[in-house]
């Protein structure tokens, strides 16, 4: 894509996404830099960007990228997974030790889940996020993220336990 055809067709979503982004950052100052990372990613990209069937839906979702990514970088309480693990009260080193193996295990039964449910997931049970929260934040509707949540837990579980009881088959073997 030229210069030309970048003016015509990319620039005037500008006003769009700057609409949007305020929505989701409620701070016109978020909302006009994540715009401008935007537009500079789709400038980046502007040799692909014919390979994609919208490139409205791909600069609204790449808006909705930088805001989700803005406004996590502004909660001063989120930890990454891997240091929400505690210090148990017993803390003997074969007692680190399986914690430490448990929660390996965990996250890679998380990081196994679909994409959206992983960010679900880690945002309701990890991060502490209300539901009205990661839907606004997803831009999916509150029964959708229950409904995906539901589903990741349930898979959590399912991992975990068969995981462990083969495990337990191992040992007595």
């Amino acid at each position: 894509m030229e210069l030309k055809q970048f003016k015509t067709d990319v620039l005037p979503l500008r006003n769009k996404l700057l609409c949007f982004a305020r929505k989701m950052t409620d701070d016109t100052a978020d909302a006009e830099d994540a715009v401008q990372e935007v537009m500079l990613k789709l400038w980046n990209i502007r040799q692909k960007l014919d390979e994609y069937n919208s490139v409205e839906a791909l600069a609204m979702t790449m808006t909705r990228n930088a805001c989700m990514d803005a406004w996590r970088s502004k909660r001063p309480d989120t930890l990454p997974l891997d240091e929400v693990q505690k210090a148990s009260p017993v803390a003997t080193p074969e007692r680190l030790l399986e914690e430490k193996d448990e929660f390996l295990l965990m996250k890679g039964i998380i990081e196994s889940l679909p994409p959206l449910q992983q960010t679900i997931i880690r945002m309701k049970d990890v991060e502490e996020y209300e539901t009205e929260e990661i839907a606004e934040i997803t831009g999916c509707g509150s029964e959708a993220i229950r409904s995906n949540l539901s589903r990741a837990r349930k898979k959590v579980r399912e991992l975990y336990l068969q995981t462990m009881q083969e495990k337990k088959r191992r040992n007595e073997a």
